[in-house]
């Protein structure tokens, strides 16, 4: 078995040398996945790693880009495939289905993540050091890792859905927990907002929630264009704001 799991290893090492981001394929039973890693840019003794989850219509530029970023600040990094080959959507319509399918089906949801993570550490991450963000759909995904109870350090969420269904149970929450929201964010409700930190504080998590004024959902994202009234817009001081808020967040957590 050692001698299987270091021959694994080698493999990703050689397949991501140099930094750069490649794709990695991966299953859930006959469905395939297609994820990218990459590897810290410089070698770090510790080998913390961060998982992202997508935006609601699957792996993008933007995700990719993040990937990159976070290997620059000496991370691994691993982009999770969600939906699967042939499942990917090709325009909003699509992503609201599928998208929607994951968050009703919570534990198939949680199950694609859990995957994702166990590609990221056999890219060499330490298993005690990884941190889950996601952006829109992901970063509802990344709420899920923390109430999955899922072994990590630390999940953030950047203008992600908040609210679980009523129904479930509140379990308590040990891992660290960071929302990144947009003030004007038509798509998330003051009901949803409140019920969520009602939430947090019945499951007793270390919870942070920050505000960006003037900021609407996928502020993080330059394609969404910079039209407020449209609900889903770029704003480039939130997106320079919540990236530095991350970041002090991995510090923390990621000693």
């Amino acid at each position: 078995m050692k001698t299987k799991i270091i021959l694994l290893l080698t493999v990703f090492s050689m397949q991501l040398t140099n930094a750069q981001l490649k794709p990695i394929a991966y299953s859930d039973g006959n469905q395939k996945l297609n994820g990218f890693g990459i590897l810290a840019k410089k070698v770090s003794a510790s080998k913390p790693g961060i998982l992202i989850l997508p935006a609601w219509k699957g792996i993008d530029v933007h995700s990719k880009e993040v990937a990159q970023q976070l290997s620059d600040l000496n991370y691994n990094a691993f982009v999770a495939d969600i939906y699967g080959e042939g499942n990917y959507p090709t325009n909003t319509q699509e992503a609201g289905k599928q998208s929607g399918y994951y968050k009703t089906n919570y534990l198939e949801y949680q199950k694609r993540i859990e995957l994702a993570m166990q590609q990221l550490i056999k890219m060499g991450t330490n298993p005690d050091q990884i941190v889950v963000i996601g952006y829109c759909f992901g970063g509802t995904g990344a709420l899920e890792v923390a109430r999955s109870k899922m072994s990590v350090q630390g999940v953030v969420s950047f203008h992600g859905g908040l609210e679980k269904e009523v129904s479930r149970f509140v379990n308590p929450i040990d891992t660290k927990v960071l929302v990144l929201h947009g003030a004007d964010d038509p798509y998330v409700s003051v009901p949803s907002i409140t019920n969520f930190q009602n939430e947090m504080r019945n499951a007793k998590a270390d919870w942070q929630m920050v505000y960006y004024a003037d900021a609407v959902h996928a502020f993080t994202e330059p394609a969404a264009g910079n039209d407020n009234s449209k609900g889903a817009a770029y704003n480039e001081k939130a997106d320079k704001r919540s990236w530095e808020h991350m970041k002090l967040f991995l510090k923390e957590v990621l000693k």
